[in-house]
């Protein structure tokens, strides 16, 4: 018996590395209403980000952490493919990143997963 998951994120690349694109797809099956879907990422010790360059195959150049997509923009859509890229410079082998997406109802997160990469030198 699966599990059924409200919103789940899925990075192609297990690694990456600096300056190559990272392509992320997140499936959503919310039954209830919600507002926007939240992208966060984060790169592990370090104030670096990903940029985030493409959403739903449209180019766009959003050079912050967080990615918001209103349900307006999503329409009856049930997945966001987006793709992402780094300046990050890993100090030691490599440097581990996660990215997070949640679905957000009037200012409450309702539903989260998460995602795992490594930026290798």
């Amino acid at each position: 018996m699966s599990v059924k998951t409200e919103i789940s994120i899925k990075i192609a690349e297990a690694q990456l590395s600096t300056g190559k694109e990272i392509h992320g797809r997140i499936v959503l099956d919310f039954p209830g209403r919600f507002d926007s879907v939240v992208i966060n990422s984060q790169i592990e010790n370090s104030n670096d980000i990903f940029n985030y360059t493409s959403f739903n195959g449209r180019k766009i150049n959003h050079p912050y952490a967080r990615l918001s997509v209103f349900k307006d923009d999503l329409g009856d859509a049930k997945t966001l493919e987006f793709t992402a890229i780094t300046t990050h410079v890993p100090i030691t082998e490599f440097t581990n990143a996660k990215f997070r997406a949640s679905i957000i109802q009037e200012h409450k997160e309702v539903a989260s997963d998460i995602a795992h990469t490594k930026i290798v030198k």
